[in-house]
């Protein structure tokens, strides 16, 4: 057929799986567009009902129990509604004729690019049960360090409340009663407590409007960020130059970019192929551009090491692993090694600022606080001074 040009339908999970089939054809793929199959089920996963998904499949496939069974399985034992369904949806197309990873596509909620990529290539080589294996360590992984990160953004979160409630109730309960007080004194009083009762003050007149105003706030930039792609961009760029936080969020993100990646290509899917699936896998947008572009750079013939640097948005790291890995050909393994150092070095900057954000809180606590009683005590020292013995 070289030469021709060839129109039909074909049916495939994505567009890497379409090729695959072509390709097995002697077809090549030009361009492809999604047309009306089955709908597509929106139920969601949580990340850890995934997991026992992925490591109960990987058992019951490697013990040498069929697909159909195993899901069914599954299905029967799973306490999560939603995963019961799932797994009934699956073990039903699976059924019909259709693929694991096709099944799977059918469910965008629970099974993103990422995972019905990796599950087609599983199948192209016969063995599901390893690809399984590395999905579950991956899921596992990110799940530690998202308990580890808010395990460390609840202690201070508490703090911030219990602060926040106290000054409010010294400010809208307590100063109002000693204002009273101190007007009747008819004495200037010291600059703390005339600050101190004039914050009182509009508290007590405009400070109602505050929650509205915050929630009005935060639903204008979450209905901005879902309607505009540059108004996200942007945002995603101020989460990367945070202080303290911004680190921690890039580290994360590359740690998940490297891992992503590396699975993919270990997997047998072609480098191209890989860098799309984990562009549309990564949530930060810069660095998914970042990413893309890489992807761009490499289909014109240029080298992974040397794509990533001239993109300009990775660090130095990146592209020297990567050059290490082209020319040694084992580019997965320092895939895994760069995923396996920014997930420390994230878990590293997570612990110490979990260590200094504890006794900084409780500083600018016992500040505020402080701050309140001086400027309460100081004039009533100063009437306690003046009274005859």
């Amino acid at each position: 057929m070289y030469g021709r040009l060839v129109r039909g339908q074909a049916e495939a999970s994505h567009p890497a799986a379409l090729d695959d089939q072509l390709r097995q054809r002697g077809i090549e793929l030009v361009r492809c567009t999604r047309v009306r199959g089955p709908r597509p089920s929106g139920q969601r996963i949580p990340r850890r009902e995934l997991i026992h998904f992925f490591f109960n499949l990987e058992q019951l496939l490697d013990a040498g129990v069929p697909v159909l069974d195993a899901l069914s399985e599954i299905g029967a034992a799973s306490t999560h509604s939603a995963l019961t369904l799932v797994c009934t949806s699956l073990r039903d197309e699976v059924e019909r004729g259709h693929t694991l990873s096709a099944a799977a596509a059918l469910h965008p909620g629970a099974f993103d690019d990422v995972l019905c990529s990796l599950l087609h290539a599983g199948e192209v080589t016969g063995d599901l049960a390893p690809v399984l294996r590395q999905i579950g360590a991956n899921l596992s992984r990110a799940e530690a360090i998202k308990a580890h990160a808010m395990k460390a953004a609840i202690y201070p979160a508490i703090v911030a409340v219990v602060l926040g409630v106290a000054v409010a109730v010294a400010l809208t309960v307590v100063v109002p009663q000693l204002a009273i007080l101190f007007q009747s004194m008819g004495e200037t009083l010291p600059l703390a407590t005339r600050v101190l009762l004039g914050l009182a003050d509009w508290l007590g007149r405009h400070g109602w409007l505050l929650p509205p105003l915050g929630l009005l706030t935060l639903l204008a930039i979450t209905l901005a960020a879902a309607r505009s792609v540059d108004f996200r961009r942007t945002l995603h760029a101020i989460a990367l130059r945070l202080p303290l936080i911004g680190p921690i969020h890039q580290r994360l993100t590359l740690a998940r970019v490297a891992s992503l990646l590396g699975t993919l290509y270990a997997s047998g899917i072609t480098l191209v192929d890989a860098l799309a699936s984990t562009a549309k896998a990564t949530p930060n947008l810069v660095i998914r551009a970042g990413v893309e572009n890489a992807r761009a750079y490499i289909s014109t013939g240029s080298g992974i090491a040397a794509a990533f640097e001239a993109t300009g948005l990775f660090p130095q790291l990146v592209s020297r692993m990567l050059r290490v890995g082209e020319h040694s050909g084992r580019l997965d393994t320092a895939l895994n090694h760069l995923a396996n150092f920014y997930e420390h070095e994230a878990s590293a900057a997570i612990a110490r600022l979990e260590a200094s954000i504890e006794p900084l809180l409780t500083v600018a606590m016992g500040i505020i606080l402080l701050w309140i009683v001086f400027a309460i005590l100081s004039p009533v020292y100063d009437i306690l001074t003046r009274l005859p013995l």
